[in-house]
């Protein structure tokens, strides 16, 4: 840098911090060719970090999806072949009919079922019967994990690898099936073969009895995965349903032997299936050689798409394949970064309009300051007669001109009333500044609660579906629990108490279930509303949990001074009172008083609205920290035996009818929970219902 070039940074440097002009139009460029460019900037890295997250949690909840689809697939097949083996058509033909009349009926039982193949073995593994020939394969067929495990009297299913030979000897029809010329694949991990040969099989067996109860052989079938579309095309339909991937995307799903596609709906080029190609190299490593999942953008046969990898072992625990799903990417892509460019444009188009009219604007800010700043170095040279004058500017600067001439000729007067003005500006500042907390204190607590209703909601929702989807295989086994102590008889004698352990445990869950539905759709349970005596149905509860109380020599007293029923659902209400009843015997393992007391509810103005209803007890009480979350669901401090439902859906119960309950406490002097309900109900619903609006604050006393 040459002098010159010195001294005229010094003089721009010098000129910007004298002029107001100058800085006023820092301020506006500023923004546009600093803040703009960095806001922009940071707009697409944190949009492109939130769009991949999006998508790998997308797959990897598709890939959840495909996994519970194919394993109900394969517990399907294990099922199917296990009631063949417990039906009494088979049983009979063992003994009774010839091999080929064995063989016909194996073929039609694995039609029936959808099985690719059938074999009855004897108690030596030696196959005896085969649903594709008269003739089975020879060999002894223990060494299959399924087959080790009928012969130890268990039913198994697993996914097996099996040999083009292995297929051969069952049928060589199904070695044609799975044999797959190999589709050089870019990418892909070098491999000598030219075709897949072997093939992917849900594999099951189960012990066969006869009729006296004696383990007579083991039916040993399976399903051929290999080029099994239909499977693969109704995972995709399920995990993609139509309108589940918009902007043109489409999704797919794949079941691969190794790392070759042996069923999948990705296409080639020309519209033909991908059968044959092969996985790349980086994803078979990660997941048929370490065992982990790839969840994320992965090249498939000839475009990019989001993709989830899960691998596949067999009844060895080895590696044998992957499930894949997964969604073409290109679309959601370019729409991202359409509506990142449309964002942009916003960004600019409104930065250099407001930037212009900012510079428009600012040229009635230099007048008033320049003049005002003249007349300041005139006063500075010793000219006290200086004034600013009239200026056109009619805005605050303008009346700040005028004032500053004022100020010029009253200094002295207007000094004292320049303090007032001071004090009262700070007493201001400091009344704004405590409505300015107030409203973030009451900001705060709307978000406290906004977060808590959302997660309320997540929550009702969440347990609805955990308990529809209980109720299925809860179902399963009740009917087929009863069905096999049918078809044993007099057999299930020795086993008849852990059929009723059984039972009995099956019910319990029958009971969470309920608990759970009841605590997702409250509304579903409600029953009738009637007028209600509180004094009669405290005494139908202790009635119902006189055994309870008895077991913790309770004392039990109750004072009912009220002159009014309720409305509410009988049912429910004696529901909320055995609930609270069983806790405080819970409370009062080693005896105590429980009391119970019931008195007319009136407003401020004395007017009767209800019944106010005490149950109290002199147990250990509820920890402090404990008292404000014990209304909350799955909330419980037992932790073996609680499921954590009781007192919210009381509290729901209560609430939903307009009444109130509220829990107060001190640690080593017991509880108390108070019940208003309503002589005439009023029902909540709607954003007001429970579990949606703020509780009757609990306390400790």
């Amino acid at each position: 840098m040459t002098v010159g070039d010195r001294g005229l940074g010094t003089t721009l440097s010098g000129r910007f911090r004298s002029s107001v002009r100058l800085k006023l139009i820092a301020l506006v460029l500023a923004p546009l060719l600093f803040g703009v460019p960095l806001l922009l900037a940071l707009v697409w890295v944190w949009g492109s970090q939130a769009y991949e997250r999006l998508l790998t949690y997308k797959v990897g909840s598709d890939m959840i999806t495909a996994q519970e689809y194919f394993e109900r697939v394969k517990v399907g097949v294990g099922r199917d072949v296990s009631a063949l083996a417990s039906s009494s058509h088979l049983v009979i033909s063992v003994d009774a009919a010839g091999q080929i009349e064995f063989s016909e009926l194996l073929s039609l039982l694995a039609e029936q079922r959808g099985l690719d193949f059938l074999l009855f073995l004897d108690t030596h593994a030696q196959p005896r019967a085969s649903s594709r020939d008269t003739r089975p394969p020879a060999g002894e067929r223990a060494d299959w994990p399924v087959v080790e495990a009928a012969l130890a009297a268990r039913a198994h299913v697993t996914l097996e690898r099996f040999a083009p030979e292995a297929l051969e000897a069952i049928a060589p029809e199904l070695r044609r099936r799975a044999w797959q010329p190999l589709v050089p694949t870019v990418a892909a991990a070098p491999d000598p073969r030219t075709a897949e040969d072997r093939g992917m099989v849900i594999h099951a067996a189960a012990p066969v009895y006869d009729r006296t109860g004696e383990r007579v052989g083991v039916l040993e079938g399976g399903v051929l995965l290999n080029g099994n579309l239909e499977l693969v095309d109704r995972i995709n339909a399920i995990v993609y349903r139509e309108g589940s991937l918009p902007l043109g995307s489409r999704g797919t799903a794949t079941l691969f032997l190794d790392d070759t596609r042996i069923a999948t709906n990705v296409r080639l080029f020309a519209g033909e299936r991908a059968l044959g190609t092969r996985v790349s190299q980086a994803v078979r490593d990660q997941v048929l050689g370490r065992g982990e999942p790839w969840l994320g953008t992965a090249f498939v046969v000839n475009d990019d798409y989001v993709s989830g990898y899960e691998p596949i072992v067999d009844g060895r625990g080895e590696r044998i394949g992957m499930l894949y799903v997964g969604f073409l990417e290109a679309p959601l892509r370019e729409a991202m970064r359409q509506a990142m460019l449309a964002l942009f444009g916003v960004f600019v188009l409104i930065s250099i309009g407001g930037s212009l009219l900012s510079l428009r604007w600012a040229r009635s800010v230099f007048q008033p300051i320049e003049r005002m700043n003249r007349v300041i170095q005139t006063i500075e040279r010793g000219d006290a007669s200086a004034r600013v004058g009239a200026v056109e500017s009619r805005d605050e600067l303008g009346r700040l001109a005028v004032e500053f001439d004022h100020l010029l000729d009253n200094l002295a007067a207007k000094r004292a009333e320049l303090q007032r003005w001071a004090d009262e500006l700070d007493r201001k500042v400091a009344e704004r500044t405590a409505e300015l907390r107030e409203a973030n204190e009451t900001l705060r607590r709307a978000q406290q609660q906004l977060v808590m209703t959302e997660k309320l909601a997540a929550i009702g929702e969440l347990t609805a579906g955990v308990a529809h989807e209980v109720n299925n295989p809860v179902a399963v086994i009740q009917g087929n629990l009863d069905l096999m102590r049918d078809l044993l008889g007099p057999a299930a004698e020795p086993v008849r108490e852990e059929i009723r352990l059984i039972h009995q445990q099956v019910d319990r869950i029958r009971q969470i279930v309920t608990k759970l539905l009841q605590f997702a759709r409250p509304g579903d349970f409600a029953g009738y509303t009637e007028a209600v005596d509180v004094g009669e149905v405290v005494a139908d509860c202790l009635v119902l949990t006189r055994h309870t109380l008895a077991r913790s020599d309770i004392e039990i007293r109750t004072d009912f001074a009220t002159t009014t029923t309720v409305e509410i659902n009988r049912s429910e209400l004696q529901q909320v009172l055995i609930n609270l009843i069983v806790n405080a015997a819970h409370a009062m393992a080693q005896g105590g008083t429980l009391r119970i007391t019931s008195e007319d509810w009136r407003d401020d103005q004395g007017r009767l609205e209800g019944v106010r209803l005490v149950v109290s007890d002199t147990g250990q009480g509820i920890a402090p920290e404990h008292l404000p979350t014990i209304f909350d669901p799955f909330f419980t401090t037992k932790k073996e035996s609680g499921t954590g439902l009781g007192l919210s859906v009381s509290y729901a119960i209560v609430e939903r009818y307009g009444g109130q309950i509220v829990a107060r406490s001190e640690p080593g002097h017991g509880a108390e929970f108070e019940l208003r309900l309503l002589s005439e109900a009023r029902f909540r619903t709607g954003p007001e219902a429970p579990g949606f609006m703020k509780r009757w604050q609990s306390t400790s006393v």
